[in-house]
């Protein structure tokens, strides 16, 4: 005899919704890349930034005295222990957003689509601005990724709206 000892009973997932928990997942995976890189930041706070970007350098195996490195040592120069909380913060606040969007998507919330199709939609002109500056593939490619979630996740929200909608009328005919 065979039993369901499973606590609730999820609902069938359409190939349109497991496409939403996949891209829940890569969500969740970017949060926790980003995580790894704050954390990294705030390792940086009590170190001299120039000796250890030189360290990177050198194992890296770049010119040292590159103008490239130069211009790098430079920026990494100005930079304050107060700028580098405030990179910190600004990191782990993306981190945030990427793991309320990717358990709200897997879990299959309407609002967390409308989340991730704002901002997904938000950073789009600003990478085609990059863009426009400098072509490298790997810009090609995050537009061309980000625009596809933005248009997949615009035709999804449309069909689940539509289907709620359905379901709505069928229920008010119903009691009737």
């Amino acid at each position: 005899m065979a039993t369901d000892t499973s606590p609730a009973r999820r609902a069938p997932v359409s190939a349109y919704d497991r496409w939403v928990e996949v891209i829940g997942a890569l969500k969740l995976l970017e949060a926790a890349l980003f995580v790894a890189l704050g954390i990294g930041v705030f390792r940086l706070l009590h170190k001299d930034l120039v000796d250890v970007v030189t360290r990177w350098v050198l194992a890296l195996r770049f010119d040292p005295e590159g103008r490239f490195v130069s211009l790098l040592l430079d920026k990494v120069a100005l930079i304050s222990p107060h700028r580098l909380k405030e990179i910190g913060a600004a990191i782990f606040a993306h981190a945030a957003l990427d793991i309320l969007e990717g358990t709200g998507l897997i879990l299959r919330k309407l609002w967390a689509e409308f989340i991730t199709l704002a901002f997904s939609a938000f950073f789009i002109p600003i990478e085609i601005y990059e863009l426009a500056h400098r072509v490298t593939w790997i810009r090609i490619a995050i537009i061309a990724i980000n625009a596809a979630v933005v248009i997949y996740l615009v035709f999804h929200v449309q069909m689940r709206i539509r289907l709620h909608e359905r379901r709505r009328k069928q229920r008010s005919a119903d009691n009737e």
